[in-house]
């Protein structure tokens, strides 16, 4: 090794120490830091760090060294290059070629504001790639004509390898931070949701009983002008304390305490029980299903889930259209299981929701709760060691479909 080519070497493992030193938090903060650094390593003018920008197909210079040239570059709104502006770093961008000059102001392909008003002549370009995909380019600059030599090109190539690297390092705990904070509020919400939850039933179940008193009233005594309202309010009742229900239980999830009660239920039945209730003359449902179906299951929990698919199927239909409940019985295997499909028209489920639909608190944009339904659908399915799916079909018609065991053991706790 020369005398000449050792101090570029001992700078470029200096630059390579001092680039792994850096703090993986903040990707604008890393990108700065690297720029002074290989401005010294270098001893350039400007050093830029360009990234593309796919909103204004663009690169922008994230890190651009602390310079009168670096300066001057922002100033006059070089640090943006749009890429039917053309010039050498869109085309290193757009070819992952590097590029290396020291004549760039005889260069026609160049910019002229690189040229003229930045007085650059000497410049090398290197593509940019953050965990295998081409990002940007790294830029460096100096006014002096043949600055920069070849072995600086090898130079900072290999430094444009490890700002890939920090990158990448720091786009991930930016995305562990943002995922721990939105966790941290998603729990805290919960939280408070839960104790709100168990205040307002203890308001509900008291409210219920004076609304069941006057309507009991208001028939003994003639006073049929009153009766709907007070059906109405009723239903309104009701439904809160279905909301409350859904939220305490989502807690007794979290908690491992969601026990099931089996027993013996004749699913037709209970399903006429509980139509009435949801059947409307803009969204009439209606049944198909034989006289009798016999199951074991939690009643109480499966017409939980029977009502949230029926509220979920009025609130997606489209208007005047109808809601089919289908009840029979599947083999899976050397097995029977039953099998409760509701179906209705409307507007198809976009596919960014469906990977999403059974989560807690998902919703969509017509959706009038605070989406837990079909994520407590889908757990008393699976606590039946069953399972809730959805289909699409043309039309548009989605069917919701809850099937489990005709027979289970005692033991479906969770």
């Amino acid at each position: 090794m020369s005398s000449e080519s050792r101090p570029k070497h001992e700078s470029l493992l200096h630059a390579l120490q001092r680039l792994l030193e850096l703090p993986a938090t903040d990707v604008g903060e890393t990108l700065h830091q690297t720029a002074q650094l290989v401005t010294q390593a270098l001893h350039a003018e400007k050093v830029d760090t360009f990234l593309y920008d796919h909103a204004t197909q663009s690169l922008i210079a994230y890190g651009t060294s602390e310079t009168p040239m670096g300066t001057k570059e922002k100033d006059i709104g070089l640090d943006h290059l749009p890429l039917s502006a053309g010039g050498r770093a869109v085309e290193t961008y757009l070819t992952g070629q590097p590029y290396w000059t020291g004549q760039a102001h005889r260069d026609p392909a160049e910019l002229t504001e690189i040229k003229e008003d930045l007085g650059i002549k000497s410049e090398i370009l290197v593509p940019l790639y953050v965990d295998g995909m081409l990002r940007g380019v790294v830029l460096v600059s100096s006014s002096a004509s043949s600055h920069f030599a070849r072995d600086d090109l090898h130079f900072l190539e290999a430094i444009t390898h490890w700002i890939g690297v920090i990158i990448h390092r720091a786009e991930l705990v930016e995305q562990q931070m943002h995922e721990a904070v939105a966790h941290g509020q998603h729990q805290a919400a919960e939280e408070l949701l839960m104790v709100m939850a168990h205040d307002l039933g203890n308001y509900l179940t008291p409210l219920k009983a004076r609304l069941d008193l006057m309507q009991r009233r208001a028939q003994r005594e003639g006073h049929t002008i009153y009766e709907p309202e007070l059906i109405a309010m009723n239903r309104i009742v009701m439904r809160l304390k279905h909301l409350v229900t859904d939220l305490l239980d989502v807690a007794r999830l979290r908690q491992g305490i969601f026990a099931l009660q089996l027993q013996t239920v004749d699913l037709v039945k209970m399903l006429w029980e509980v139509v009435p209730i949801w059947s409307t003359a803009q969204h009439p449902i209606e049944v198909q299903a034989p006289d009798h179906l016999i199951a074991t299951a939690d009643r109480d929990r499966i017409q939980q889930v029977l009502e949230n698919l029926l509220s979920n199927a009025t609130t997606h239909a489209a208007p005047g259209t109808g809601i089919k409940v289908t009840v029979g019985e599947e083999h899976h295997g050397h097995e029977l299981w039953v099998q409760i499909t509701v179906s209705n028209q409307g507007p198809p489920i976009p596919p960014e929701l469906l990977a999403t639909l059974f989560l807690p608190f998902a919703k969509g944009t017509q959706s009038k709760g605070i989406g837990l339904g079909l994520y407590l659908a889908e757990r008393i399915a699976h606590i039946h060691h069953g399972r809730l799916t959805v289909r699409t079909e043309a039309g548009p018609t989605t069917h919701f479909i809850l099937s489990w065991p005709q027979t289970q053991g005692e033991d479906s706790s969770k």
